[in-house]
């Protein structure tokens, strides 16, 4: 999803004539002589390589314009087939609602792509898209056995998982005995002034990690495993994935927007709790790019201003949107609020409390680690603020920071 906006698609119907053959209603065959996954430990295998001329990308290498553009044809195939799926599904069954979940629900592009163009009128996504989901589908279906529960409708969101915030969480008295183990500096904030003071830090271009209540269930960190920073910093998404989260400068960052704005800046007319929908930005938002900028190609893309909001709008002018809603997570609806009343902006950069490779923190002690070992400026913890400069020398343990060149 983060590479195809950079290529084009001109492999579609290499694709389409070798690797899969897709029916008018979207079922669809592999020819599984070009993949290896099913007998082997590798995905694709030798005659996958010869048909689009070079050996398969060996990790960590260099990527070229020709990856991103198988990338942006995949995309583009996988595209064809949900929204055939989607119309097949329609027609045999009138509804108007659409559930989806499994891995490939996951592909919040296509999602957006359902959206727009398929007859359904809702379309929700199950946040734990993907194997992890399982364990998800094993309680529903006891819980549906068992005649005794009273089943009735929810009235948030319209679902019932409560913003998927139903992992762990730790008492604060926890959090400041664990710190107090590192020898860490921290400051108790009343609850009343935290939004307002954390909002201040972020508008100054700070870079916080916002560690609160129950951990989120699901590959996305919906605002309490986040990394937070200010949107509208033209230099921000490149200081995220560079110096914070160690990985590849072309990812981009999702906004994490109060629900009450949503439809004002993006074009999205429902809500995206769980950063499952991809949306265009509005030409009201978005920067007018020089014939010269018009003719970059690949990663040079990075360095055009695409929108008022730069460190969240892809090359593309879209954005993965995370739509925040007070019922399920007041403390982060407090803190946009805040950020709104200071800035006019109602939307922070939100990506996973973590580094590539690694899980999402769960732990205020996974916090402190991931705070100290990246160049987060801050760290909340519940109603604990947590100052970089201030903390005692941490000993480099990190292997992350060698992979990628540090400016």
């Amino acid at each position: 999803m983060g590479l195809a906006p950079y290529g084009k698609p001109k492999y579609v119907d290499v694709i389409l004539s070798n690797l899969i053959d897709i029916k008018d209603d979207g079922t669809f065959r592999l020819d599984m002589s070009y993949f290896n996954y099913c007998i082997g430990l590798t995905m694709t295998n030798e005659k996958f390589s010869y048909l689009f001329g070079e050996p398969a990308r060996t990790p960590e290498s260099a990527l070229t314009q020709k990856h991103m553009d198988i990338v942006s044809s995949i995309q583009h195939v996988t595209e064809i087939i949900v929204t055939r799926l989607a119309k097949t599904l329609h027609k045999e069954t009138g509804k108007n609602n659409l559930c989806l979940a499994g891995g490939v629900a996951l592909n919040c592009v296509a999602n957006g792509k359902l959206l727009k163009e398929s007859p359904f009128e809702n379309i929700w996504i199950q946040p734990a898209a993907g194997d992890a989901g399982g364990a998800l589908g094993a309680v529903l279906v006891a819980w549906h056995e068992n005649p005794s529960p009273q089943k009735s409708a929810s009235t948030e969101l319209n679902d019932k998982m409560h913003g998927s915030y139903l992992g762990p969480q730790f008492t604060e008295s926890h959090a400041s005995t664990q710190l107090d183990q590192y020898g860490a500096v921290y400051e108790y904030i009343e609850p009343l002034l935290l939004s307002k003071k954390v909002a201040g830090l972020l508008a100054n271009q700070n870079v916080i990690g916002w560690f609160q209540g129950r951990m989120e269930f699901g590959p996305r960190a919906l605002g309490n495993r986040s990394i937070i920073a200010d949107p509208r910093s033209t230099d921000m998404q490149t200081k995220l994935n560079l110096k914070i989260k160690f990985r590849e400068s072309f990812r981009p960052f999702a906004p994490a927007v109060l629900d009450s704005e949503a439809e004002k800046i993006f074009s999205i007319n429902s809500s995206s709790p769980y950063i499952l929908i991809v949306a265009e930005l509005p030409s009201e938002h978005c920067s007018q790019m020089t014939d010269e900028e018009k003719k970059l190609f690949s990663i040079d893309k990075l360095k055009v201003k695409r929108s008022s909001f730069p460190a969240i709008t892809h090359v593309d002018y879209s954005a993965r949107i995370q739509t925040v809603h007070q019922e399920t997570n007041p403390q982060f609806h407090a803190l946009l609020t805040a950020f709104h009343q200071a800035t006019d902006c109602p939307i922070l950069v939100n990506t996973s409390f973590n580094v590539r490779g690694e899980p999402i923190v769960c732990s205020p002690e996974d916090a402190y680690r991931c705070f100290m070992r990246t160049n987060m400026d801050y760290l909340v913890i519940d109603n604990l603020l947590l100052k970089k400069s201030s903390q005692p020398q941490w000993e480099n343990d990190s292997h992350w920071q060698s992979e990628f060149e540090l400016d």
